[in-house]
């Protein structure tokens, strides 16, 4: 009915479900579904861009966490827990 991977199995899923429910209420209607392939997979610009968000979003990770260890390393000694 349908290949091994999630997105080709759902358009089938809804297609037979969605006719099954059909014949429940006695309609001589069909649905069709069909899914296309993604165009842009192999546009190298995809690719730019997914790394300068995964890049930026590392960056302000990197930035951000330091402080975070410092303040705690500041509230253990204040409160002479070390």
């Amino acid at each position: 009915m349908c290949g091994a991977e999630p997105i080709n199995c759902f358009p089938v899923l809804v297609n037979i479900l969605s006719n099954t429910f059909l014949r429940l209420f006695n309609s001589t209607a069909r649905i069709r579904v069909w899914n296309d392939p993604i165009h842009n997979l192999h546009n190298p610009s995809v690719g730019h861009e997914v790394f300068f968000i995964c890049l930026t979003y590392m960056l302000t990770l990197a930035a951000g966490l330091p402080p975070l260890f410092a303040v705690s390393n500041m509230e253990d000694y204040k409160v002479k827990s070390i």
